[in-house]
């Protein structure tokens, strides 16, 4: 028979076990963007994410390696993808969405979603379209036009092609701010958006743009701002209101979330605040 004693600690087990799941803001696994640490992933790749598992990172959010060769990814280039793969599951970790270049995707695309479906990724993000400082609004629409193309065919391969910002999607031409062009020009079926949290520095808050396009979103790149010392900082260090960017993030569609500071050290940190949150 459970003695009394037993079934008190039982049961204060099981309210820790249910409180661990439901801290992690939407009931999602935290993630963690590979860039910020390119430098010692290269060095040691399963070394640097066992770190950062061993922290409570579930998830890790790839740059394509042959994309990336000059970016510090080169030492990878030559890994298979599922030798890739089996490298983030040893170190604890499982890989859902990878960042890829605009050649990748313009010249490459077949090999590329080859390579997504062998890695077990359900999304392939576009990180740019590299159009110039003197580019034109058009030049963004035709790209959107462009991009709506790769998508179909991604979608097709049962892959959900996604397009991250930067600080130059809130560029002016006139009253046009170029972000609220693309979700003009991009079709919500083929092209869901990936938000960079990180433009708070430039006044644009995530959530509103979370609430303003309903479903449109796939993930967010999660950084923290520190108006006073003007720059990135761990999250829950900085002015962004993360309860309300998460509960935003419901109705925005986010699948899945990324960590994006800058540098190992800072992305260690933030995990206890973002793991603490209950949204």
């Amino acid at each position: 028979m459970t003695t009394r004693r037993e079934f008190l600690a039982g049961a204060t087990l099981s309210a820790a076990a249910a409180a661990c799941i439901h801290a992690d803001p939407l009931g999602l696994p935290i993630g963690f963007q590979s860039w910020p640490m390119r430098q010692q992933i290269a060095q040691d790749f399963p070394g640097t994410l066992r770190q950062l598992a061993e922290v409570g990172y579930q998830r890790v959010e790839m740059c394509s390696p042959p994309g990336y060769i000059k970016y510090g990814f080169g030492p990878l280039a030559g890994l298979k993808a599922s030798e890739m793969r089996r490298i983030i599951v040893d170190a604890g970790l499982g890989c859902e969405s990878c960042h890829f270049n605009r050649d990748e995707l313009t010249n490459h695309l077949d090999e590329r979603i080859a390579f997504a479906k062998e890695l077990g990724l359900k999304q392939m993000i576009l990180a740019s379209f590299g159009i110039p400082p003197d580019g034109t609004l058009d030049d963004w629409r035709r790209s959107a036009e462009w991009l709506n193309t790769v998508g179909e065919k991604v979608q097709s391969s049962g892959i959900q092609l996604g397009y991250h910002n930067h600080d130059f999607e809130f560029k002016k031409y006139g009253d046009a701010l170029v972000y609220d062009e693309l979700m003009k020009t991009f079709d919500p079926k083929f092209i869901k958006m990936q938000f960079q949290v990180a433009v708070i520095s430039l006044g644009y808050d995530a959530a509103d743009f979370l609430t303003k396009y309903p479903g449109r979103f796939i993930s967010l790149h999660c950084a923290d701002w520190s108006p006073t010392e003007k720059k990135v900082v761990p999250l829950g260090q900085g002015i962004v209101n993360w309860p309300r960017v998460f509960t935003a993030a419901r109705i925005g569609g986010i699948k899945n979330y990324f960590v994006e500071v800058d540098n190992l050290q800072e992305t260690k940190a933030s995990y206890p605040y973002v793991h603490n949150l209950n949204v």
